[in-house]
């Protein structure tokens, strides 16, 4: 089971986020602050769970948090910013949409920066040790598959239903076939030798 909070008594939002390592399509974020008496044994990082399991418990997250919100940075963001501040952008955009105001943050990972005038707390595989963030995490990765998925009916050479964007075998033999998609982020490197291709 995981941790409910770090303190007591003090709302706590917990962020994370989804399709950092991608080749194409937005990075999402979500925000969650879970009722601190909240407990779900099958609450875990999303990675851990299946499809199905990540899609039964989105309505429950959604029906028993205090309040949620999913936000992205686009395609065109990741490119201008790169993709670490992109991230950053996409969790505080999550936050601001809170219909709650929380106390506290709880980012997964190492680093955060932003201006919003909120305490903080980085947890390093965070959407394994809090409840918050791993219900942040289903969240965003429930909207982010389901957002490639609907892509992939319209580029249909990548794979994208399958891998949702990342770096697959598919999904590279999709690019060096059909070139690079307005989905496809121009600064990462598509392809090991792109630069032989002119992307």
């Amino acid at each position: 089971m995981l941790l409910p909070f770090l303190e007591a008594n003090r709302l706590e939002a917990g962020c994370d986020e989804v399709g950092r390592g991608c080749l194409a399509g937005p990075v999402v974020a979500a925000s969650v602050i879970l009722p601190q008496d909240y407990s779900n044994p099958w609450i875990n990082d999303s990675k851990k769970l299946s499809k199905s399991n990540r899609e039964e418990l989105i309505l429950e997250i959604k029906e028993k948090s205090l309040a949620w919100a999913i936000a992205e940075a686009s395609v065109e963001e990741i490119d201008q910013i790169n993709i670490l501040n992109a991230s950053f952008l996409a969790m505080k955009r999550a936050v601001l949409q809170l219909s709650v105001q929380p106390e506290h943050l709880m980012i997964d990972g190492n680093r955060w920066r932003s201006d919003l005038k909120l305490p903080f707390t980085c947890v390093i595989k965070g959407d394994g040790k809090f409840a918050s963030i791993a219900a942040a995490s289903i969240l965003a990765k429930v909207y982010r598959d389901e957002l490639m998925e609907n892509l992939a009916q319209e580029y249909p050479y990548f794979g994208w239903e399958r891998n949702a964007g990342y770096p697959t075998q598919v999904h590279r033999e999709g690019i060096e076939k059909h070139g690079p998609t307005i989905w496809h982020r121009k600064s990462f490197r598509l392809l090991p030798k792109q630069l032989e291709l002119g992307f």
